[in-house]
């Protein structure tokens, strides 16, 4: 499914090249489970976000689903993203001034999914991720938790073939921490890609497959258990 070849990301720092990526080759199968650790600088976040067609390489190859996607211009990028990747930051990263319903309905407008039919999935992820009774709160009116789940509610609303989460548990408790990965497993359990990035070590331990990175270069890829292999 995602398919990484010599990529490299420079970034200028007044007169410094600084190199946030190094080159690097991997590859992820459909339905995989993987956590991405390191030090704050490690580059984890940089990788996430070519993966996730938020930012593009310096240089190398980076085919999704057997489509090389670098090649594509920032439209085309776009309507692969909103078709496939479904994102979960540490900040939310929620329309303020909309409901938790409103923020779960924003990416079926973005699509052209008619009010009638947005009305019945809206409801239905309110429910599966336990929102109903927020579903008229802005995010100021909501606790950590529930503001994750409702991130997670709009990134999963479309039913996109990989989840990219970011630090997700970083701006919650241990508690909803953990509710919040059950709820990423369990999507991942109906197949879809897991990809985590985190600095917490138990965090990344739940997933299948642990990749170690350090100075923009991935250092450890351990494969503990992989749901399918890669041709």
């Amino acid at each position: 499914m995602i398919y990484l070849s010599g990529i490299t990301r420079l970034f200028q720092m007044g007169d410094q090249e600084v190199r946030a990526l190094s080159g690097i080759n991997l590859k992820i199968a459909s339905g995989e489970y993987v956590s991405i650790m390191g030090p704050s600088g490690s580059g984890k976040s940089t990788l996430l976000n070519i993966i996730g067609l938020l930012d593009r390489p310096d240089l190398g190859r980076y085919e999704l689903d057997g489509i090389d996607v670098t090649s594509l211009s920032e439209i085309e990028q776009a309507c692969v993203r909103r078709k496939k990747i479904g994102f979960v930051f540490q900040s939310f990263h929620l329309v303020p001034r909309l409901t938790a319903a409103e923020n779960i309905e924003l990416p079926l407008i973005l699509n052209g999914i008619s009010p009638t039919n947005r009305k019945s999935i809206v409801e239905e992820a309110l429910l599966k991720f336990d929102l109903s009774n927020r579903a008229q709160h802005r995010p100021a009116e909501m606790s950590g938790g529930q503001r994750q789940r409702t991130a997670i509610a709009r990134a999963t609303i479309l039913r996109p073939t990989a989840i990219l989460a970011d630090e997700p548990t970083g701006n919650i408790d241990h508690r909803n921490g953990t509710e919040v990965m059950a709820l990423l497993e369990r999507l991942h359990h109906t197949g879809t890609t897991l990809i985590v990035v985190t600095h917490d070590r138990e965090l990344g331990a739940r997933a299948d497959r642990h990749i170690a990175m350090r100075d923009g270069e991935i250092v450890m890829d351990d494969i503990s258990e992989r749901p399918n292999e890669i041709e």
